[in-house]
């Protein structure tokens, strides 16, 4: 069986410059999750924001079955070039998982087309995530709830497309709800959104929270890769009535 390609980004900035961060994930977020839901069906490899474009060049890109995110403070920084090479691959059959922060990344906003705010709050409070989707592949494993003792709060509204099918409804200590794991398909490639991961608190060494993106990783490769095109098709069957246009259109290619 060939292995789902997995390349898992990250901005790899908080733990070069916040010893607290530094401390509970010294080789980076996305190295705690690569050991996380490393698997024989996955061949998994990191990229982060100060490698050259971006870590994304088209060698990787183009060998990538799933993308895995994570950004926070330089949503920015991320070339518009790169994030919409990968918005593209995403519509010809690339997976995406976007980790907390990654509501305010380009490539969130390109392939949603949304704004992605919402309500914040980082008070270290207890999240209980509630599993509402028990038959979808994501939530395998998953049982009714399952709690983090401290997670920054993220609130509604969020501002995301309304096509999205939600799987996990969060409750926060303080009061608020969130939307934290929404499943999308754009094109031919599926995205799923999920909030836990604040990089001051450990919750990428929780065992539901890896299995979670485990499940998503294994959920949105793809099923197959199109390049975006839109030919002129010839007809199947003898076409006995033209009318004035009956030669057809061009051939047009999206650029």
């Amino acid at each position: 069986m060939d292995k789902i390609r997995v390349t898992i980004w990250n901005e790899f900035r908080h733990e070069k410059e916040d010893p607290q961060v530094a401390a509970i994930y010294p080789e980076g977020l996305h190295k705690a999750i690569a050991d996380g839901i490393a698997a024989d069906d996955l061949e998994i490899r990191l990229a982060t924001l100060d490698e050259p474009e971006n870590g994304l060049p088209d060698s990787v890109l183009n060998t990538t079955d799933v993308l895995v995110w994570w950004g926070h403070c330089a949503h920015r920084e991320v070339s518009e070039v790169v994030a919409r090479k990968a918005h593209r691959r995403i519509l010809e059959g690339m997976g995406l998982i976007a980790l907390h922060s990654s509501h305010f990344s380009r490539i969130f906003g390109m392939a949603l087309g949304c704004s992605g705010t919402l309500h914040w709050r980082e008070a270290g409070e207890k999240e209980r995530l509630w599993n509402i989707a028990p038959t979808h592949p994501i939530t395998q494993g998953i049982g009714e709830y399952f709690e983090l003792e401290h997670e920054e709060m993220y609130g509604e509204r969020f501002d995301i497309p309304d096509d999205g099918r939600t799987i996990f409804l969060s409750w926060f200590e303080g009061g608020d709800v969130f939307r934290s794991g929404v499943a999308f398909e754009r094109g031919y490639g599926r995205i799923f959104y999920f909030q836990p991961g604040h990089e001051a608190y450990p919750n990428y060494y929780d065992r539901n929270v890896l299995r979670v993106i485990g499940n998503a990783v294994r959920w949105a490769k793809p099923v197959f890769f199109r390049e975006l095109d839109a030919p002129c098709r010839p007809a199947l069957e003898p076409i006995r009535s033209r009318g004035k246009n009956g030669d057809g259109g061009r051939e047009s290619v999206l650029g």
